[in-house]
């Protein structure tokens, strides 16, 4: 369980559950991060510094970068804030009827994204602050994904819809997922050919986008973060994807602790890390794919009456090693 040489814990960690680590465009120095405890933090790794905190009424599921200097984040107050690092200010921009689930930021339209448990999708300008449309979805909204100019979100119900960006009047596809159980997380591939679905089943889904049956073909799912112990299998929810943009190989992060990295189209696994103290909650590349954040945060998936590991960013340089496909 020790730390490896190439990895680091950062100071000043969060008081309760780990919800999202995303690092800041163009940037492998700065990570937000938002937690069950209602802070968003900003941590330069670099200097394994916490710079800004900035707080919510209730939880904070998810928050990401608007650009270098403004973060956008929502949980389980219903409310999207945005922070100004500059000046330090936080500024309500908005509600759901609901906790909002899902914050990201769509750059090829310029547009806030927020899914919520209110079984909708809203779109906020981020130049005015101001909601530009809410667009109903067909249960509530667990996960989502930019992809340029789509949008693929996962509902209740093991749905996955893929929306225009440019044109919400329409759903573009209806789908259900190829996996049995609930959804965790999708995450798209970098370059935009399709998208990554993880369930609470120890599975992963990798599907592809256009409809063309050939390309259909191609696509498949497998098991992972499952462990044999005394001749029982155990089977953990995946809980994190996370794309290298170079690459467009995925790390899978799960309640059994385990990290893996996967090259998706040639269906092989690259390496898995040591294991972690705790389920992995989420994960981050940098934007050059040169240090993967990890958040080992306990999810409360098991009765437990042993203490709980304390949440804990793992900052690790990776290398080509473990995240190129090897040809």
């Amino acid at each position: 369980m020790g730390e490896s040489p190439n990895e680091f814990k950062l100071s000043n960690m969060p008081s309760d559950g780990i919800s999202s680590v995303k690092f800041g465009p163009n940037s492998n120095q700065f990570l937000l991060v938002s937690s069950w405890d209602e802070t968003v933090r900003l941590y330069d790794i670099v200097g394994d510094t916490m710079r800004f905190k900035y707080t919510h009424n209730a939880a904070v599921l998810d928050c990401c970068f608007y650009d270098a200097v403004h973060s956008y984040s929502g949980g389980l107050d219903k409310t999207l804030k945005t922070y100004d690092f500059n000046t330090s200010t936080d500024q309500v921009v908005g509600t759901h009827d609901a906790p909002i689930r899902c914050v990201d930021y769509a750059s090829d339209v310029n547009i806030i994204v927020t899914g919520s448990w209110d079984s909708t999708v809203k779109f906020w300008d981020p130049r005015q602050s101001s909601l530009v449309g809410s667009f109903a979805q067909p249960d509530k909204v667990y996960t989502m994904s930019v992809c340029g100019d789509s949008l693929i979100v996962g509902t209740a119900g093991r749905r996955v819809l893929v929306w225009d960006l440019r044109n919400m009047g329409y759903v573009q596809q209806r789908r259900e997922s190829n996996l049995k159980y609930q959804t965790r997380c999708i995450r798209s591939f970098p370059n935009k050919q399709g998208y990554v679905l993880s369930s609470i089943e120890g599975r992963v889904a990798v599907e592809y986008l256009d409809p063309n049956p050939e390309v259909q073909r191609k696509k498949y799912a497998f098991k992972c973060h499952r462990i044999k112990e005394n001749g029982q299998e155990l089977i953990y929810p995946v809980n994190a994807i996370a794309f290298h943009n170079g690459y467009n190989t995925f790390a899978t992060g799960g309640s059994d602790g385990y990290v893996n990295i996967w090259d998706g189209f040639n269906k092989k696994r690259l390496c898995q890390f040591h294991r972690y103290p705790t389920s992995i909650a989420s994960l981050a590349f940098s934007h050059d794919g040169s240090v993967l954040a990890i958040a080992s945060s306990f999810m409360y998936e098991t009765e437990t009456d042993k203490p709980v590991a304390p949440d804990t960013v793992y900052i690790r340089n990776v290398t080509d090693q473990e995240t190129k496909p090897k040809l």
